[in-house]
């Protein structure tokens, strides 16, 4: 008995992969790629010195729809404010590279209820930025890195 195979589209895939997520469609400039947007998911972002890069986390904070928020950062980054509830987890940016990622592992853990979070490291430098992936990968959570561009609050 031969069986009959539905052909299952794009959008089938989409909806029914990320059935526990809202997921915009949005399609860039006449072009046939397509961009995916999540949303209700926890989202962690670095605040860390450097001129004009909290305007990323502010904008992913604003026009994202987040679960929850939780802000990394030094003594100084206690001075960023936003329009949503966030949790801000103090750390010292200053230490080694296996300290901070050591200091990350600790204060994360437990925070976090998810499988998965979307992260985002516009701000900081490389030592930072490794500390903080290589603890979010060791606790053991999946990482989606999330940007703000002129379409919104993307999944890259």
């Amino acid at each position: 008995m031969h069986q009959r195979y539905r052909k299952i589209s794009y959008d089938d895939v989409v909806r029914r992969f990320y059935s526990d997520k809202i997921v915009y469609k949005v399609y860039h400039n006449n072009s046939y790629k397509q961009i995916l947007i999540f949303f209700n998911m926890e989202l962690i972002a670095l605040l860390s010195k450097g001129k004009g890069t909290w305007g990323q986390v502010s904008g992913l904070i604003k026009y994202g729809e987040w679960e929850k928020i939780i802000l990394l950062g030094d003594n100084f980054a206690k001075k960023f404010t936003a329009e949503k509830e966030t949790e801000f987890i103090e750390v010292n940016l200053d230490k080694k590279l296996m300290e901070l990622k050591e200091e990350f592992s600790k204060k994360l853990k437990g925070k976090i209820n998810g499988t998965e979070v979307a992260l985002s490291i516009a701000s900081g430098d490389g030592k930072e930025h490794m500390a903080l992936i290589s603890a979010l990968i060791n606790l053991p959570v999946g990482i989606r890195f999330a940007a703000l561009i002129k379409e919104g609050v993307v999944d890259l």
